[in-house]
């Protein structure tokens, strides 16, 4: 009888422990489990990252992240089947529907720094980019100083605009600065000469001039407004839990090799729905990088 008891308590207790488990789910994954459904943040000319396709269906290497994320969350939470909500981000509406709740990861090409990491927190870094500017050849710029007096464009709620308007003062350009609501908009400006440069983080530039009508009438700057800079997937800020299985997502991902699979994909490959190929190999410091996963905003961690 004894036994029996025992056997009881062990279940009771085991029962117990299940029931403050799942009682222990909070923010994030509680309101996956709640909801059945994960709602990720696309953009939509964010090339390769995050963009359409001709069936105005999201694709590319940050997607594909999302999606190997949407899997361990599956599985860490045990469930049969988990719905995916997409829904469209700007660069500057992004933060603040990760901030209300709106989306729950968002996929794309969004750079990880200090300032930003006070409102959001930010995986494993999944690309490491510069920023530069896109010209036309027959503009004959040769340096950011060059730019005085110029109108030049940049994407609202960038960093790349505020490192521009930094420099226009730093330097004393008096450049004429204008913000644009997205990148496709931006390098329209140049194209129809509304502006003589478009400043932009360098991967988006050449996938951006890839895709043009004529490809060979432009050049991105060697001069940059920054050191090589992280893009991260983004997540909401003091969510350790919801953290810990992402972080433990793409790091397995990343040093698994696949990651580099991945980004193969989508940086050295014909890819829809144009079959561009942006002809970048991966670099040596983001080879380190999956290597040796870390989430931090410094540039000089990425040596």
């Amino acid at each position: 009888m004894k036994h029996f008891r025992t056997i009881g308590i062990a279940l009771a207790a085991t029962f117990a422990v299940s029931q403050a488990g799942a009682q222990e789910l909070t923010g994030t994954l509680k309101n996956i489990k709640d909801t059945g459904a994960i709602t990720l943040g696309f953009r939509d000319s964010s090339i390769p990252f995050s963009y359409l396709d001709d069936n105005q269906k999201p694709i590319g290497f940050a997607m594909d992240i999302c999606y190997k994320i949407v899997d361990a969350v599956k599985k860490e939470l045990k469930l049969d089947k988990l719905e995916v909500k997409l829904n469209p981000v700007t660069s500057a509406t992004r933060i603040p529907l990760m901030a209300n709740g709106t989306i729950d990861l968002e996929c794309g090409s969004t750079t990880n720094n200090a300032e930003r990491q006070k409102q959001v927190a930010f995986t494993n870094t999944h690309y490491l980019t510069a920023s530069r500017y896109v010209f036309k050849k027959s503009s004959g710029l040769k340096s950011i100083d060059d730019l005085k007096g110029k109108t030049v464009v940049s994407t609202a709620g960038t960093t790349n605009i505020k490192q521009l308007t930094e420099a226009n003062v730093a330097k004393g350009l008096g450049a004429n600065i204008i913000p644009a609501k997205d990148h496709a908009e931006a390098f329209l400006m140049v194209e129809t000469d509304r502006a003589v440069a478009f400043v932009m983080d360098d991967i988006l530039l050449a996938s951006l001039v890839a895709g043009s009508k004529s490809p060979d009438d432009y050049v991105i700057s060697k001069d940059a407004f920054s050191k090589p800079e992280p893009y991260g997937i983004m997540l909401r800020k003091d969510d350790a839990p919801f953290k810990k299985v992402v972080d433990a997502a793409t790091a397995a991902l990343y040093t698994s090799g696949e990651g580099e699979k991945i980004y193969n994909k989508w940086f050295t490959q014909k890819i829809p729905p144009k079959g561009l190929n942006l002809n970048t190999p991966i670099s040596a410091e983001l080879k380190h990088e999956f290597a040796k996963p870390t989430d931090s905003p410094n540039p000089d961690d990425y040596k």
